[in-house]
């Protein structure tokens, strides 16, 4: 049965640029912690963000990546990588993320989230894995993650099974999306039709088009 394998929060901590001795901060280090815990307004407790104009917010309130997207990441990087190590804040293994349609609802413990976009990688992405090119090797591997709205408040835990409720019959997928953003022209005014896809995700693909 489909279920989370870890909760993953992270405070933002200081990070060094990988050319010279600048800093910047981020809380892309995120680690499992136990027992349950709370996930209500914009955030799961004890996580937060670095750059809120950037991160966090009502639409991306969770982020989720999939137990089995890490393993295929660990044999193709040739390195051994666990929970969190995407910054996600729920491990998910029996569910194919990236390819959750816009606007699905799950049941996750007694938290009902919605899916809404993809993650787009950025300069801390790299600097998690030491890579320079991690950032296009993660845009071009098809295997985004999904970013989730909070629609009923409640607590989750390792264990938890993840429910499907609903998946609407658009079929737009977060890697759909997550192709027409970072590339693929043709996709763009299909992948503006989803509804319930995150107004940021919305402004990129129109930002791109033009």
């Amino acid at each position: 049965m489909p279920s989370v394998v870890s909760v993953n929060v992270g405070r933002p901590r200081p990070v060094a640029l990988m050319r010279g001795g600048e800093m910047l901060h981020s809380a892309i280090g995120k680690r499992p912690v136990e027992g349950r815990v709370r996930v209500e307004g914009v955030n799961v407790a004890g996580d937060d963000q670095a750059d809120r104009s950037v991160h966090g917010g009502p639409d991306k309130a969770v982020y989720a990546y999939a137990a089995e997207d890490t393993m295929w990441w660990s044999a193709h990087l040739d390195r051994p990588l666990g929970p969190g190590v995407f910054g996600e804040n729920l491990t998910i293994q029996g569910v194919d993320v990236s390819n959750a349609v816009i606007g699905e609802r799950w049941a996750v413990g007694n938290v009902e989230l919605e899916v809404c976009q993809p993650r787009i990688p950025c300069l801390k992405l790299a600097l998690r894995f030491e890579d320079p090119q991690m950032v296009k090797r993660f845009a071009q591997a098809g295997r985004p993650g999904a970013y989730l709205r909070i629609l009923r408040e409640g607590d989750v835990g390792a264990g938890d099974p993840v429910e499907v409720l609903d998946r609407p019959g658009h079929g737009i997928t977060i890697a759909f999306v997550a192709r027409a953003i970072f590339g693929d022209r043709e996709l763009r005014t299909r992948a503006l039709t989803a509804p319930r896809l995150a107004e940021s995700a919305v402004a990129l693909l129109r930002e791109r088009a033009a």
